[in-house]
C-alpha cells in the first residue's frame, strides 16, 4: 500500500509537526528575522491618525541603469488572500496572459508574530526559494529591515531577494515593463492616459483603498470621523460616476477597476464589520453594486475574490450574541447574489467586450512610471487628508477617448 502524505510532506500515519510560535521561533532565530512590528503602534501619529508606512522597495522596472529589468521567469509574486492590496498584481498578470512569466504564491496571513508565511506548504516553506517566511526577502535585500514585509511583494527568486512592493505602481510596471511577453493585446493602461489614470489611482488609495484601514486602525475619534467621511464621500463620487459609465474610465476595464473592485469585495463581505455603524453597505449603491457584480461574472476577478469565513456547525454550542461572520457569513449564497444581470451593457458603445485592445508594440507601450506622493519618507508627506485630484472624481475626464482598434 503507498504512503500517504499531507500537503506538509509528512506522513499521514504519523502526527505531523504543526506550525507552532515555538517552532516559528526557532526558525526565525535560524534566519536572523525579527518580530513584525504593529501597525497600530508604529504607524500611528499623535493625532491617532493612521499613516501606512511607505513602501520599501520602490525602484523601478525600466531600461535605465538601477533599474530592474523584466525577465520570464525571475519573478515572484507573494500575495494573501485577505490582502486587497495583494490581489490587484494577481488579476493584472492573468488578464494580459502572464501566467507563465510571473510566478506567485499566496502567503499565510496571522499565522505567526513575523508575519506572512508559508505554513501550509510542504515543511513551512516557499518551495521556489526555500523561504519560511515573506520577511526573509526583505532581509535579503536590505538587511536590518526593521518595517513590516507586506503583501503583494515582487521577488526575484534567483537572488532570493525582493525588489517590489509598492502597491501603488506595481501594476503598472507588469502592465508596461512586461508587455513583450503578453499572451493577449489588451490594454489595461493605455499610454495616452497615463496620466488621468495615475492621478485617480492616488485619490483612490487614501479615500476609499486606505479608508477601511484608517478606520480600524486610527485610536482616536478624529481619526476615525475623518476616515469614515472621507470613505464614504469617495464612495458617493463613485456612484455617481459609475451612473453614465460602465466602469470607471468608460466602456472599458483599465488599472483603476482592478483598484476599486478588490477594495469594495473585501469590504463588503469582511471589513465593514469592525469598522463601526456604516453609512450604507456597498450592495445599497445602486450602480457600484451593478458594477461590481459585473466585475465578479469576469474569470481574472472572480478567481481572486474570496469569500471565506469561519463556520459553526455546532449550533448547539453557539452564543446568541456570536459574531456574525461565525454565524451566518459562511452560509451566504453569494454565487447567487452577486450574479449579474448584464443591464450595465448599455452603458457601453462596444457592450459585447470590457478589455480595451492595442496594437501598438511593446517598445511603443514604453513609458516611465509616475512616481507616486504616498511613498515619501516623511509622516507630513502621507498623512492621509493630503489628496488631491484636479478633477471632481464623480466625473469621467477620459468620457468617450477609450475606443477599441
Amino acid at each position: 500500500m503507498s504512503e500517504v502524505r499531507n500537503t506538509c510532506g509528512f506522513n499521514t500515519a504519523e502526527e505531523a509537526p504543526k506550525f507552532t510560535e515555538e517552532l516559528a521561533d526557532k526558525l526565525a532565530k535560524e534566519r536572523g528575522l525579527r518580530v513584525r512590528p504593529s501597525e497600530t503602534v508604529s504607524e500611528t501619529d499623535e493625532r491617532g491618525v493612521f499613516v501606512r508606512q511607505a513602501n520599501t522597495f520602490i525602484t523601478a522596472f525600466g531600461d535605465k541603469e538601477g533599474e530592474f529589468k523584466a525577465e520570464a521567469n525571475r519573478y515572484k509574486i507573494f500575495w494573501a488572500h485577505g490582502c486587497h492590496w495583494s490581489n490587484r498584481p494577481v488579476i493584472v498578470r492573468d488578464i494580459l496572459g502572464l501566467e507563465d512569466v510571473i510566478d506567485d504564491l499566496a502567503t499565510t496571513m496571522g499565522g505567526s508574530k513575523y508575519g506572512h508565511s508559508f505554513n501550509d506548504q510542504k515543511d513551512f516553506r516557499d518551495p521556489t526559494t526555500g523561504a519560511y517566511f515573506l520577511s526573509e526577502f526583505y532581509e535579503n535585500a536590505k538587511p536590518g529591515f526593521s518595517g513590516r514585509a507586506t503583501t503583494p511583494t515582487l521577488v526575484d527568486v534567483k537572488e532570493k531577494k525582493a525588489v517590489n512592493n509598492d502597491y501603488h505602481r506595481l501594476t503598472n510596471y507588469i502592465e508596461v515593463q512586461f508587455r513583450k511577453f503578453q499572451k493577449t493585446d489588451i490594454d489595461l493602461y493605455p499610454k495616452a492616459y497615463r496620466k488621468e489614470i495615475d492621478e485617480f489611482n492616488d485619490w483612490l488609495f487614501p479615500t476609499i483603498n486606505n479608508g477601511h484601514y484608517r478606520m480600524a486602525f486610527g485610536t482616536s475619534w478624529v481619526a476615525y470621523q475623518e476616515a469614515y467621511e472621507d470613505f464614504f464621500n469617495a464612495i458617493e463620487k463613485i456612484e455617481e460616476r459609475l451612473k453614465t459609465n460602465r466602469f470607471l474610465f468608460g466602456d472599458y476595464i483599465t488599472d483603476s477597476d482592478v483598484r476599486l473592485y478588490v477594495t469594495l469585495v473585501r469590504w463588503e463581505t469582511g471589513y465593514f464589520h469592525n469598522v463601526g455603524p456604516l453609512k450604507k453597505r456597498i450592495a445599497e449603491y445602486e450602480n457600484i453594486w451593478g458594477y461590481v457584480k459585473e466585475l465578479f461574472s469576469i474569470p481574472e476577478f472572480r478567481k481572486y475574490t474570496f469569500f471565506e469565513f469561519p463556520s459553526n456547525p455546532d449550533k448547539t454550542k453557539r452564543s446568541p450574541f456570536g459574531a456574525y461572520l461565525g454565524r451566518i457569513a459562511s452560509q451566504i449564497p453569494f454565487d447567487e447574489l452577486w450574479k449579474t444581470d448584464g443591464s450595465r451593457k448599455a452603458l457601453s458603445e462596444d457592450p459585447e467586450n470590457v478589455y480595451l485592445h492595442t496594437d501598438v508594440t511593446p517598445e511603443e507601450y514604453q513609458s516611465e512610471i509616475s512616481f507616486s506622493k504616498w511613498n515619501l519618507p516623511s509622516w507630513d508627506d502621507r498623512q492621509p487628508r493630503n489628496v488631491s485630484i484636479s478633477v471632481d472624481p464623480s466625473i469621467n475626464p477620459l468620457k468617450g477617448l477609450l475606443k477599441n482598434k
